[in-house]
């Protein structure tokens, strides 16, 4: 459990997202980058459900989440539509895609001392989030939580030009990585500032579509505030 990021429930969300976000909209062949690959099931078993034509560039810094990504790879003779590369997008150069894709780390804590290092999203939770709205890409598909500052990706997001151009949301409960007492002491802190959003052990993750403003017909900005903060 601490070498790969493993939540089922999170991992068919992300997929579901993928799907219906964006799959089911490129009537073409096009290309997509993903921003930490994991294992590659959520793209995987979305490619099997699909029947997308184009190319899915992954990147994936651990090495036992992408050796084990490109053993399913091989085994359902997928390699010609997904690449994962042991790598990180962020330090690599950019592949031309009309999409971005993730479910970044978004696990808040004074630092990365945690069960599992790279699941650290910096000490709100959002600063990766965020850095992937600064690359530029045309549409952007990311999770989004709501104990994870979703006010300061939200208004980051319009900054760097985008609006939310649709959104899918999941009630989740605090799991084996977010519930760790280091983490959820910080999480408590930062909903005293106002910056984590939640009820209980519950809390909502969604998976959003910002699009460039010039190229958007909605902006579901203020909708999607609204949601992430009614705890």
């Amino acid at each position: 459990m601490k070498d790969i990021f493993f939540c089922p429930e999170e991992s068919r969300f992300y997929s579901t997202c993928l799907e219906t976000l964006v799959l089911n909209n490129c009537k073409n062949s096009e290309t997509i980058v993903e921003f930490g690959s994991g294992d590659g099931s959520p793209i995987i078993n979305s490619l099997l459900r699909n029947n997308f034509n184009g190319v899915i560039h992954g990147f994936e810094l651990n090495p036992f989440g992408w050796k084990a990504a490109n053993l399913t790879i091989d085994e359902y003779n997928l390699g010609d539509k997904y690449i994962i590369y042991n790598s990180s997008l962020l330090e690599s150069s950019k592949p031309e895609a009309k999409y971005l894709v993730a479910n970044p780390p978004y696990l808040p804590a004074p630092d990365n001392d945690i069960y599992m290092p790279l699941l650290f999203g910096g000490i709100d939770g959002a600063t990766l989030t965020n850095e992937l709205l600064s690359i530029g890409y045309e549409n952007v598909l990311l999770l989004v939580s709501s104990f994870s500052n979703p006010k300061s990706t939200i208004n980051h997001a319009k900054a760097n030009g985008y609006s939310v151009e649709n959104f899918l949301l999941l009630p989740l409960k605090f799991g084996y990585y977010s519930s760790e007492p280091k983490v959820k002491k910080h999480i408590e802190e930062l909903r005293k500032n106002g910056m984590a959003f939640y009820s209980g052990n519950y809390y909502f993750l969604a998976g959003v579509l910002f699009k460039k403003q010039q190229e958007s017909r909605v902006d579901l900005s203020n909708e999607l505030t609204q949601v992430m903060t009614s705890f």
